[in-house]
């Protein structure tokens, strides 16, 4: 089988090593930067060692939940529901999604006082510091996840000749990838944000000291957040968008591809997320800035590197399918054409809606004047305005990639049009993960530089740096969204390609139904008759409002576990402020631990019920309702998750904004301080787990269901057409 490998296949493993030897390089080149005086480097320390304890707590609570999940899967392969390799693999993809989210954090929470040195001479120099650590956590997902991919291939292959098989084995290491990438998000978002909302309300606005001010007793816990949340976690949730889009593109190309070209189509995927490591190397070469320069300036210059890297996937992949063999050649490049697009539209319709310098959130500003009530009202109305643009784009997306690729003679050829479109999107992850990971690196500094009493120009930088991270950040949430609903889309194909195979080699069965056509040459039609994939089915209906009713509900599950870790941090700050003497004048020192292991604990024991969701959800759907059930549940939860994570985040990141604008203005009583300040601070809280904890959770939701579906699709499609429900009310 690897003879027959097209040879732009090893493309993907060439552009892994390149990632990881690059990323090597950047993690050098930052550690040799000076971390300016000992108290900068006691403050770095203290953040250093408080993420590494939650990273450990944390991964071990994951681990267990892994060794049970690993049980049930191997149980099931007992069964003879599913291959005895698919409890290996999940176990394999979650080791992998968890090493990166390591070596973000370590080098994220190493970089901060660096950063804050290298901008104390210059804006350029932070810029370069924060941006190289975030290329490290960027290149890092990119090179580690393209060789899971490629080495579980190439090692699955050596024992078995079956193609669609081994893609549906490697699905699993997807599975285990997301499950750690929703715990990595919804813990490191609980933790974030409780700091983050102690922080804030009783320190800006109950004791009103500045942000990030040494007699906050949160400070520091708000400090590690910001790498718990924006790194670790966000690093996790776009590995797995990653690996999702490339092995679901691969499964698809198998499924689709006529004899003969399956090894074309399912080196394609492979061979431009590769080709995206290269070139999103050579877009960071690209990112600098000039001294005083504005928010616009240096937010173009982050856009110019990965523009400039998608430009470069744009040309390349034309002749990289030629080479191919592949027909159509200029039906899948479009497609790909088109994922670059939809990343880039999605992108800048973020930046519209949630940068300080644009309408939508200067409106929130505004409204700052007449209080906090009017503040959320306006913050609200910004971020469902904002889901119109995002909706129509991806749909617009998805029909051309659709027709592109030749969906109306072949739909599955259509639909691996879909997952193609979706890693075009994702093909230069490795620098849009930087500049997302450059974010929190950037506020880090300036928690550093106010700490530390470094002169006021140290800190104006390193917020002029900030506030772009706050956009970038906001950027990579909606990329991530926009990829999530490509990617989950292609996966409801490869759920119903997965039922075709495991009534076949796990049921025995050969027809579907007395005199129906051949299972293993009907088409998607003929296998959505059969199993009644229609609005008038009552079992997809109820999929459907269960699928939407599980997105408030995680949601709802993800905010109340903010508030309430949220609301034990701010009791303690009360208490510290109250009992501990000399804190206010200076002259008392805060516990900082105290308030870093009431967040940790409070992430810990609130993370794992949402998380557990989109496991159990997809499996009961199916065992009761059937392969119409969970089809009704995953367009649910698609259509429904997909609005609500762009409108919190982008309803977060413009109320964040908001709040930054007002704290730039310098009219004595209008800035700082002022009830005008107090009331967008109230908006930066309640958007504070809609961007930071349910929003970006809500993309490993949808995609999470969908590949849990297709690891379930033998024990569904084993209980019948009906389900159990069916069955029970057939004997009545």
């Amino acid at each position: 089988m690897i003879g027959n490998l097209s040879p732009l296949f090893w493309l993907a493993p060439i552009g892994a090593i390149a990632a990881l030897v690059v990323a090597w390089m950047f993690y050098k080149d930052v550690m040799q930067k000076s971390e300016g005086t000992e108290r900068m480097k006691e403050i770095s320390l203290a953040v250093r060692e408080g993420a590494m304890a939650y990273l450990g707590r944390q991964y071990r609570v994951i681990a267990i939940v892994f060794a049970v999940l690993f049980v049930v899967f191997l149980g099931m392969a007992f069964a003879g529901f599913q291959n005895f390799i698919v409890p290996f693999t999940f176990l394999v993809g979650g080791l992998f999604s968890g090493f990166t989210g390591y070596v973000g954090m370590r080098t994220a929470t190493s970089a901060n006082a660096r950063t804050a040195q290298a901008a104390s001479e210059s804006l350029n120099g932070g810029l370069q510091v924060a941006f190289r650590a975030g290329a490290v956590m960027g290149l890092s997902v990119v090179g580690f996840a393209l060789l899971n991919i490629v080495l579980l291939f190439l090692g699955l292959s050596l024992f078995i000749d079956n193609i669609t098989q081994i893609t549906a084995i490697i699905l699993a290491s997807s599975v285990g990838a997301s499950t750690m990438a929703l715990f990595a998000r919804v813990g490191g978002g609980i933790y974030t944000k409780a700091a983050d909302v102690g922080a804030d309300l009783v320190g800006k606005v109950e004791a009103n000291i500045p942000e990030d001010d040494p007699r906050n007793p949160a400070t520091i816990a708000d400090n590690v957040g910001d790498n718990v949340g924006d790194v670790a976690g966000m690093g996790a949730d776009l590995y797995e968008s990653y690996v999702g889009a490339i092995v679901a593109a691969m499964a698809l190309g198998v499924s689709a591809a006529a004899q003969g070209l399956q090894m074309q189509y399912l080196s394609l995927p492979l061979a431009i997320a590769g080709m995206g490591a290269i070139l999103s190397i050579a877009g960071m070469y690209l990112v600098k800035t000039e001294e005083g320069a504005s928010m616009g300036q240096i937010i173009r210059s982050l856009d110019f590197g990965i523009q400039g890297a998608a430009i470069g996937v744009a040309i390349i992949s034309l002749p990289l399918i030629w080479l191919m063999g592949l027909p159509n050649i200029f039906g899948l490049w479009f497609t790909i054409v088109i994922g670059l697009a939809v990343g880039i539209i999605i992108g800048w319709a973020t930046e519209f809606f949630t940068s300080g310098e644009h309408g939508p959130t200067k409106t929130i500003v505004e409204q700052g004047k007449t209080g906090p009530a009017t503040v959320i009202i306006q913050g609200l109305a910004v971020g469902m305005e904002s889901t119109m643009i995002p909706v129509i784009t991806v749909c617009l997306g998805l029909l051309l990639s659709y027709m592109a690729a030749g969906g109306l003679n072949t739909p599955l050829l259509g639909l691996y049009g879909i997952s193609l479109a979706a890693v075009g999107m994702l093909s230069t992850l490795g620098i849009t993960l930087a500049t997302d990971a450059y974010g929190p690196i950037a506020d880090n500094a300036g928690g550093n530089a106010e700490m530390a009493d470094l002169p006021a120009h140290v800190r104006e930088r390193t917020d002029e740096l900030d506030a772009v991270g706050n956009t970038t950040a906001a950027i990579g949430k909606g990329f991530a969204i926009g990829s999530a609903a490509l990617t989950a889309l292609a996966l409801l194909a490869a759920y119903i390609d997965q039922l075709r195979f495991s009534m076949y080699h796990l049921l025995g069965m050969k027809t579907l139904g007395e005199g129906g056509p051949e299972i293993v040459t009907a088409t998607i039609s003929q296998l959505s008759i059969y199993f009644d994939l229609t609005l008038l089915n009552p079992s997809m209906i109820i999929g459907l409002f269960v699928g939407a009713m599980t997105v408030f509900y995680f949601a709802a599950l993800t905010m109340s576990a903010v508030g309430r870790a949220a609301g034990a941090m701010v009791q303690e700050v009360r208490r510290q402020f109250r009992e501990i003497p000399g804190i206010m004048e200076g002259t008392g020192k805060p516990d900082y631990r105290r308030c870093v292991d009431i967040s940790t604990a409070g992430a810990q024991k609130e993370m794992v019920l949402p998380s557990l969701l989109a496991i159990v959800i997809p499996a009961i759907m199916g065992v009761l309702f059937g392969a119409a059930g969970v089809i009704g549940l995953l367009g649910g939860a698609l259509s429904t998750g997909f609005v609500m994570a762009v409108m919190m985040a982008n309803a977060g990141g413009a109320w964040d904004n908001a709040k930054k604008t007002v704290e730039k203005i310098k009219a004595p009583g209008q800035g700082k301080g002022s009830e005008h300040h107090k009331a967008v601070v109230v908006g930066d809280t309640v958007g504070d787990p809609f961007k930071d904890t349910s929003g970006p959770s809500l993309n490993i939701l949808i995609k999470l269901m969908s590949m849990v579906s297709v690891i379930f699709a033998a024990l569904t499609a084993s209980v019948g057409t009906t389900g159990l429900v069916g069955v029970l009310f057939s004997m009545f």
